[in-house]
């Protein structure tokens, strides 16, 4: 499908027809050094930044004032980045809220759709999840005074990398209240079939819920397609919101009018939210699902990575995350299988995420030496160095040095110079 070669003078004409490079200029790219863990926290943009700074400066000189200031900003911003984050997903913006952690609105979610009968009581999740998702799953089923070991379907892996579709099917018994899945896989970068497993679930009267923080901002969604019943994002990985940004939640809107399992008194509707009265006025539509008052500072910095977003088209942002993932597949194929490399994710287009799942049995010691090499990457047990090279700020050129660092790592055995004990963010 795609025709590369193995030419720094080809990455260099790629660069120059790339239609996304003006963007490049709009991120704090660290001079001599090639960021590629932008799956794991995206780089800062001068956008984000001045949105931040912006909401700064209103405190400085608003005080409590700020709150009704600019028409209702600071207030509404939940609503507002909802419409930004809207097109991303291609679903409503009264569907989605942006607020919390992921963790806490997986809570929230699961709060809100789990309630297990004695016919209907348990959540199918897959082995190769993110711990999180697990633990917060492991939580509520506790709270319902229930036993994970009982209540807890897990889906293997068939080759530790990837989940088989009709193994998800296959767990959709009879006694299944939820199915839980990450849309893709954090390690290994494959893209479930998220279409085919909501369908199958509701065909069978289970309800769905997405982890989509490997996807958001990567992938275009269309959630009026898929038609999941709920869904959770964080904004710090390719949507750039910044360390710790606000998460996302998704509620569909067939599910309004249904009690929040969490609640507090910004889930409450907007003209009753300062009587404070002890009967809570649920807000009709996602935004009853908010719980205490807006982190400002956390989420005003996503007005700005946003408009990004809005400018670039998240198809196009797709199109490119294909091409120079696919090209950088090609380079490892044909530049570093010699030297133990392989790649570990799905090569199809449509089973795969942002990100290139790269193997090696020193991958650790590997992740270290790029680092000290001024390549940023990062490193998942047992044995994975992930890259992203990430559609709006890197190059091709870039890929094409990532590659032949790589090369040299092995050749030159820079890799022993390090410890294998691990250090705590790789």
């Amino acid at each position: 499908m795609y025709q590369f070669k193995d030419d720094v003078s080809f990455a260099k004409n790629l660069d120059q027809q790339d239609p996304l490079a003006p963007f490049q200029k709009r991120f704090f790219k660290v001079e001599n050094e090639i960021y590629m863990d932008g799956n794991s926290l995206g780089m800062a943009s001068k956008d984000a930044q001045e949105s931040l700074l912006t909401s700064l400066e209103d405190w400085k000189k608003e005080g409590i004032k700020i709150w009704n200031t600019k028409d209702g900003l600071y207030f509404n911003i939940s609503r507002l980045i909802a419409k930004k984050t809207a097109p991303l997903l291609n679903a409503d913006a009264q569907e989605i809220i942006a607020t919390g952690t992921i963790t806490a609105n997986i809570h929230q979610v699961l709060a809100t759709f789990y309630h297990p009968t004695k016919e209907r009581y348990k959540i199918v999740v897959d082995e190769l999840n993110f711990a999180s998702d697990i633990y917060a799953v492991q939580s509520l089923i506790e709270l319902k005074n229930l036993d994970p070991k009982d209540a807890l379907i897990t889906v293997k892996s068939r080759d530790s990398r990837t989940i088989a579709t009709q193994d998800i099917i296959d767990a959709m018994r009879e006694d299944v209240a939820i199915v839980w899945l990450p849309s893709v896989l954090y390690r290994s970068a494959q893209l479930l079939d998220m279409q085919t497993i909501t369908e199958t679930a509701h065909q069978r009267g289970i309800l769905v819920g997405w982890d989509l923080a490997h996807s958001m901002g990567a992938i275009p969604h269309d959630f009026k397609a898929i038609d999941a019943d709920f869904a959770v994002w964080c904004n710090y990985k390719y949507i750039n919101g910044g360390p710790g940004a606000s998460g996302g939640l998704y509620i569909n809107k067939k599910h309004f009018g249904k009690k929040a399992g969490l609640r507090g008194w910004f889930g409450n509707k907007d003209a009753t939210q300062f009587q404070l009265n002890h009967t809570f006025d649920q807000d009709i539509d996602a935004n009853g699902w908010l719980i205490g008052t807006p982190n400002i500072f956390s989420l005003t910095p996503l007005l700005g990575a946003l408009q990004i977003f809005e400018e670039a088209g998240i198809h196009q942002i797709r199109q490119k995350s294909l091409h120079i993932t696919a090209y950088l597949m090609y380079l490892i194929d044909h530049k570093l299988k010699p030297f133990g490399y392989t790649v570990g994710n799905p090569r199809e287009d449509q089973f795969r995420g942002g990100h290139v799942s790269l193997e090696h049995e020193e991958a650790y010691r590997i992740s270290i030496a790029l680092r000290d090499l001024h390549v940023i990457p990062d490193f998942r047990e047992p044995n994975v160095i992930r890259l992203a090279p990430i559609a709006l700020y890197n190059t091709y050129e870039e890929v094409y040095r990532v590659v032949e660092i790589l090369q040299t790592i092995i050749v030159d055995k820079l890799y022993e110079q390090y410890s294998i004990n691990r250090g705590t963010v790789v």
